[in-house]
């Protein structure tokens, strides 16, 4: 069977993904939340003309004529309403709104006060130091599209706007289900021939990270009732499974999920590390994404699945960002698949810049993947590549 690519793989279970209702959040709590309403703004900003310096509110028609009458002052939220006059001058500050018949600020850097009166020194192409009526944005206007992630500026924005709360889409419920007689969870005594759980861990936060509310399932050996009597009465969005994804006779992942009428749409991708990785649809709707058992392999397959599945799920977009860099050391030539390998991004001992592949690739190695920064991506088939030449690069969280 000819495997997909990753892209063809992570198309079909995108395409598959079911977008969650969304829900009002307070701004205080919506760093991260995709949006699924759009935020409009409901006024002008700024809602007047203001000052953008402190000093004095003037007319440009008395630029170069005697000195000006001081008339009033105006400071942010207590404006002077009465209109401006020939020959008059208000007092202004950074923020305050301009009086009505005003059309300029001269700072106070170029202005001399005598008693009541001022004389102005700024020549007639000075700047006006005016914040337009809706500068920043107008009456009606989108400020922020629906699919959009939030962000501490783009709430700031909805802030601005008035807004004490924003529509997003609910957060996807996430179950890790970890398999294998050989898994045992940390802090738990391991047999001889026992290993940690470290994939579990590393994907719940993965996932935590995408905007899921995540829980891990109790592990499950090597038991096809188990299995699918774990998945069967596990309530969540996505369940993703860790481990037992290849064709062994201890993996049981893909038999459990069929047992439960799942529709496996993708059954191994073409790609170094993570082969077995597959996706399902539940009858009741919830989806399945295996991941291999080894935690490098899971890890990495959740970068380039888990992420953008949950983003889709949330109505946006979250795909691995690969950039051309400069390869400080050589690699060899490639085998048949797409190879992403663990990499740094950083600087060589003369201080070039670029990428360099971590030198020990086994999927096994956790320490290896904890010292990446970044993954570089291989295409099937590439030749050997010397230092200087570009290759793909994608920047991992850390």
């Amino acid at each position: 069977m000819t495997l997909p690519t990753v892209e063809t793989a992570r198309a079909a279970m995108l395409a598959a993904a079911k977008v969650l209702p969304g829900e009002p959040v307070p701004l205080i709590e919506a760093d991260g939340r995709w949006l699924s309403e759009p935020v409009v703004a409901a006024r002008d900003q700024p809602p007047f003309d203001a000052s953008a310096m402190d000093g004095w509110a003037v007319r440009t028609a008395d630029l170069g004529t005697g000195p000006l009458r001081i008339v009033g002052e105006s400071a942010a939220g207590q404006g002077h309403e009465t209109p401006l006059g020939a020959g008059e001058a208000v007092r202004i500050f950074t923020g305050a709104p301009l009086p009505p018949g005003a059309d300029r600020i001269v700072i106070q850097e170029e202005a001399r006060r005598d008693g009541d009166h001022l004389v102005l020194l700024a020549r007639a192409d000075a700047p006006t130091w005016v914040r337009s009526r809706g500068a920043d944005y107008r009456n009606g206007a989108c400020l922020l599209e629906a699919g959009l992630r939030l962000n501490p500026w783009r709430v700031a924005l909805a802030a601005s706007a008035g807004r004490p709360e924003v529509v997003c889409a609910r957060r996807p419920r996430v179950a890790i289900l970890a398999g294998g007689n050989e898994v045992v969870e940390p802090g738990a005594a391991a047999g001889p021939f026992q290993i940690h759980d470290a994939a579990g861990p590393g994907v719940a936060l993965v996932a935590r990270r995408a905007g899921a509310e995540v829980r891990r399932l109790p592990l499950v050996g090597d038991s096809l009732a188990a299995i699918a009597d774990s998945l069967g009465r596990t309530e969540a969005d996505l369940i993703v499974t860790i481990g037992g994804a290849s064709v062994g006779d201890h993996d049981l992942l893909k038999p459990a999920a069929r047992s439960l009428g799942a529709d496996l749409l993708v059954e191994g991708v073409a790609m170094r590390p993570g082969k077995p990785v597959w996706f399902a649809t539940l009858p009741d709707g919830r989806r399945l994404l295996g991941l291999p058992g080894n935690p490098v392999s899971a890890l990495v397959c959740a970068e380039l699945f888990l992420t953008p599945l949950l983003a889709a799920m949330q109505g946006g977009s979250d795909l691995p960002d690969f950039r051309p860099a400069p390869l400080l050391a050589a690699l060899p030539a490639n085998g048949p698949r797409d190879h992403y390998m663990r990499a740094i991004v950083g600087s060589d001992g003369a201080g070039r810049a670029g990428v360099q592949a971590l030198p020990d690739q086994d999927s096994s190695l956790v320490s290896v993947l904890a010292s990446a920064n970044a993954l570089l991506r291989r295409p099937p088939f590439a030749g050997a590549i010397a230092p200087g030449e570009l290759v793909a690069v994608a920047a991992l969280i850390v």
